[in-house]
Order: structure tokens, then sequence, then C-alpha cells
């Protein structure tokens, strides 16, 4: 998929007071922009993002009818990138414990089938080796002990990649509040959010 058939993917927030509170664990006494999301509100935004590609840009659209609640947006959005940016975090170190695992078992495998080649002429004849199979037993034991580390390290890589760009997308995106009062586009580049027009 190219980069310009890419389409957006929008997560849609309210900022009001009463919707604020649900975003967050309850029994967290914390600042707003130090506090846990909550584990409904974190599948929301999962549930959201779900269809998003790999080049599919991801907004948060915040709704907010007046200047009070707009107040809430830069720390919800804080909090927000900082719960996906400590999950991306956890991603990569799952990533690099899955590759270090399966580099391991393939390590051993190769270790274990070279000491069985080097030791079985040491032990049978290769004649008698030939006549009873044992030769194509130990062809197929080296298949099966690879089979399972080369099978991860070769195709399940891409689920732990994607989980870790879409963790790096929620914590780079862009944020727009929309809401009834017509509002003044940010102009600095250091602002957390756009602001525009309902």
């Amino acid at each position: 998929m190219s980069k310009t058939s890419s389409k957006a993917v929008n997560v849609y927030l309210s900022l009001d007071q009463a919707s604020i509170n649900t975003y967050f664990n309850r029994h967290d006494p914390s600042p707003i922009y130090k506090r846990q999301l909550s584990h409904q509100f974190e599948q929301y935004i999962r549930a959201s993002v779900q269809s998003a590609k790999r080049y599919d840009p991801i907004l948060f659209k915040l709704n907010c009818n007046n200047d009070i609640d707009q107040q809430f947006a830069e720390p919800l959005l804080y909090a927000i990138r900082r719960h996906f940016a400590d999950k991306k975090e956890d991603e990569i170190k799952a990533f690099n414990k899955y590759k270090k695992r399966n580099y391991g078992v393939v390590l051993v495998s190769l270790i274990i089938v070279v000491l069985v080649n080097l030791l079985l002429p040491l032990i049978i004849s290769k004649e008698i080796a030939d006549e009873t199979g044992l030769t194509h037993l130990l062809d197929v034991f080296s298949w099966v002990i690879f089979f399972h580390p080369l099978d991860e390290l070769l195709f399940n890589w891409n689920p732990h990649l994607k989980r870790i760009l879409l963790m790096n997308k929620l914590t780079t995106a862009e944020s727009i509040i929309i809401g009834n009062e017509k509002k003044v586009s940010a102009t600095t580049p250091n602002e957390a959010f756009r602001v525009v027009a309902a």
C-alpha cells in the first residue's frame, strides 16, 4: 500500500468533566497528566485503531464545547502518549526477548545436530547406519529440531513489529480539537495539539 492511498484513522474523545473521569483509573490520585489510563479506555483506543494500516496516520479528535473543557486536552494527550510510550517499550523488550530466545534455540539445535553427526560414525559404522535407516532418521530429526525456531524467526516476527509501529503511532499521533465554537489554529510547532473550526 502506498503512502498516497493512506487514510487517517480517527479516535474521538470528549473533553467534558464526566468523560475525563472515565478515561483514568479512578483510584489513581495523581494529576491528570500522570494518571494511569483505565482498562476500558485503553481498549477503546486499541479498538479504534485496529483497522490502521502501515501508512495510515492516527488522529485524536477531541470534542469540547468551551474553554474549561479545552484545558483538559493537553494533560489528556500527555497521559495517552506516556501510556503508549510505556507500552511501546514493553513491546520492544518482548521482541528482543523473542529474538534472543529463538536465536538461542537455533544455536542449541545446531550444536545438537553437529554433535550427533560427529558422534554417530564413532559409534556405528556407515554401512550399518545406512542399512538400519539411522542416517535417514538423523535427517528427519535435524529437520524437526530446526523447524519450530526457524519458522518463528522467518514468519512470526511481523506481528511484533506491527504492534511496535502501532504504539509508536499512538505516541506521536496528532490531535485536533473540534467543538461548537470557532477556534484559532495553533501556529507554533511546540503546540501539543491543533485547533480547528468545528
